[in-house]
């Protein structure tokens, strides 16, 4: 009953993400975390203690591919800023290896809250019409290896391929909307690759069970990835016959919901 349960739980997860990425452009990695770390937290069959790092590593590990389909999209569609990627491309891979030994570092509640203000912030962004000054301009090299970083940093600890990170900060600086999600998918990639290979270096050795390639574990993967491609079309079948703005905005107050539940777990979990 309980591998029943895990297998259709995956599978609705996987779904959700592969539907909501397709309709709303977001990264599957706001959907996946915080439902695999609820369902983590249910079934009980990894120490408490790892059951996020679990969540995002294997978020990451989804992310990945669903981030290359649509990398391989836009750069057909010629809709990549190939000079942001160059120069950003090296210090996001950088930050988000570096975020599995930062995140399996921090005290969980540092960890959980982290990823529960994270969720605020896309929340933030979904609810909102912000749009840049028009004075913005791209960052130069420094600024940008210090965005790359932090942004790879960000990305990893909250199991994300960058979107919800690389996107604003590229509207921010007045990148035109549809070249910023284009140049997001294709950095998503690296990103991706480099925070599934932080879990994996930082995880491995560890006992966490069967199944477990550090700290991804593949059952999981693999059932939420076989949903997400199968729905992911659906998703953007639907996005072409309907208004957006409120269905983002529907999200968004679900994942204030989610977010407030994530806060609350990072406060609850014994020191």
């Amino acid at each position: 009953m309980n591998h029943f349960f895990f297998i259709s739980f995956c599978l609705g997860i996987g779904a959700a993400s592969g539907f909501l990425g397709g309709l709303l452009g977001i990264g599957g990695g706001v959907v996946i975390v915080p439902a695999l770390i609820i369902l983590l937290d249910v079934m009980a069959f990894l120490p408490a203690e790892e059951v996020t790092a679990v969540a995002v590593a294997t978020s990451l590990s989804c992310v990945l591919f669903t981030s290359l389909s649509a990398a391989v999209t836009q750069m057909r569609a010629g809709m990549v800023d190939w000079v942001i990627v160059q120069r950003w491309a090296p210090f996001l891979i950088v930050g988000s290896y570096l975020a599995g030994w930062i995140a399996t570092a921090l005290p969980l509640v540092a960890f959980r809250g982290f990823i529960g203000l994270f969720l605020l912030f896309v929340a933030f962004v979904m609810l909102t019409s912000w749009k840049p000054g028009p004075h913005h301009r791209g960052p130069g090299r420094l600024s940008s290896a210090l965005l790359g970083v932090g942004g790879g940093v960000v990305s990893g600890i909250a199991g994300i391929g960058g979107g919800n990170v690389v996107v604003p900060t590229l509207i921010y600086f007045n990148t035109p909307v549809h070249r910023a999600t284009a140049t997001s998918s294709t950095l998503g990639v690296p990103i991706a690759l480099a925070g599934c290979l932080g879990y994996v270096s930082v995880g491995y050795g560890k006992d966490l069970g069967s199944g477990m390639i550090g700290y991804i574990y593949l059952p999981g993967f693999l059932t939420i990835m076989a949903a997400a491609v199968a729905l992911a079309p659906f998703g953007v079948w639907v996005a072409h016959r309907v208004k957006a703005q409120p269905l983002r905005r529907i999200f968004g107050i679900l994942l204030v919901l989610v977010s407030t539940r994530m806060l609350y777990t990072a406060t609850s979990v014994s020191p």
